[in-house]
């Protein structure tokens, strides 16, 4: 069953242009993955300082070697500087 989360991030506000930058380098190589569905970063027109990651994966060994691979380990260990907050929703996906 494939698995789909929308992680929302909120950045601090002197590092908004950080965030879009360390996000949106996750997208090409994401999408490279084996098992990869769809993985897209979106950043609010109205509230900058606020993205969306929606991510989907094949199943939970195509998101387990998601969170192994290097491209994340470097998201993992430079986001902290640059958020204010960040949670994760798993959505249901029907079908």
């Amino acid at each position: 069953m494939a698995i789909t989360k929308r992680v929302t991030f909120i950045a601090k506000p002197e590092a908004i242009e950080m965030m879009k930058k360390l996000l949106s380098a996750m997208v090409e190589p994401s999408k490279a993955e084996d098992g990869c569905l769809f993985y897209e970063i979106f950043q609010y027109e109205n509230k900058p300082e606020k993205f969306m990651a929606y991510e989907s994966w094949r199943d939970e060994a195509a998101l387990d070697g998601h969170k192994n691979s290097a491209h994340y380990a470097v998201y993992k260990s430079s986001y902290e500087p640059y958020c204010l907050s960040k949670y994760t929703d798993e959505l249901e996906v029907l079908g």
